[in-house]
């Protein structure tokens, strides 16, 4: 009888091709594996550096932006103290040309209109000049709504305004880049006074006189 238990050269063949093919298959399947790990590395780096990259961005442009407000303001308000040292001329020029009124003018003089009148031409030219370089004047009007950033409340007072809004502007103001250079001094309507006032108008208006 043949003893079947020791194999044969080629058995043992068969066996080292079927070993060689199994450690093949298990490095094939660790690859993908490694290969994975190091996309999500990669990818994770990516990331970060583009989140790197748009915060440097972010921060490039505020930079720029603060630059340019910066050299913005500098140049509106560069001449602030300037301005504000021309209004009291100003003030001259405007009281002088309010304190001719119309029939006085009419039956001046032909010297004196010219003089007037180059009072009054001085006085446009001024706040043309003024307002070219970013100052501007501020006339509330009687019945204009009360402003607390450009009006100055000095006096509360009985008119026929609507209570809460401007009944006479005692002071022209001026404001500079958007900004107050001066309040305008106001005195604000309280709404009709005594039994004038219709029922109903004498709540409301009031204004703080400490603003």
């Amino acid at each position: 009888m043949t003893d079947t238990t020791d194999g044969t050269p080629q058995d043992n063949e068969n066996e080292d091709i079927m070993t060689d093919a199994t450690e093949a298959h298990d490095a094939a399947e660790e690859i993908p594996a490694e290969r994975d790990d190091i996309i999500f590395k990669l990818n994770a780096e990516l990331e970060a550096t583009r989140d790197r990259l748009l915060r440097s961005v972010a921060e490039a442009e505020n930079t720029r932006k603060r630059a340019e407000k910066e050299v913005r303001d500098a140049r509106d308000y560069s001449v602030s103290k300037f301005a504000e040292d021309m209004l009291d001329i100003s003030d001259s020029l405007s009281r002088a040309v309010a304190a001719v009124d119309e029939e006085t003018a009419a039956n001046a003089s032909e010297p004196m209109k010219n003089l007037i009148e180059g009072v009054a031409m001085t006085e446009r030219s001024m706040l043309a000049k003024m307002e070219r370089h970013g100052v501007r004047k501020v006339d509330p009007q009687p019945g204009d709504a009360f402003d607390p950033h450009l009006h100055q409340a000095v006096a509360q007072i009985p008119s026929d305004q609507p209570a809460g809004t401007i009944a006479s502007t005692m002071q022209t103001g001026f404001t500079i880049g958007g900004r107050t250079l001066r309040a305008a001094m106001v005195a604000v309507s309280a709404g009709q006074s005594g039994s004038d006032a219709p029922q109903g108008d004498q709540s409301g208006g009031h204004v703080d006189m400490k603003a």
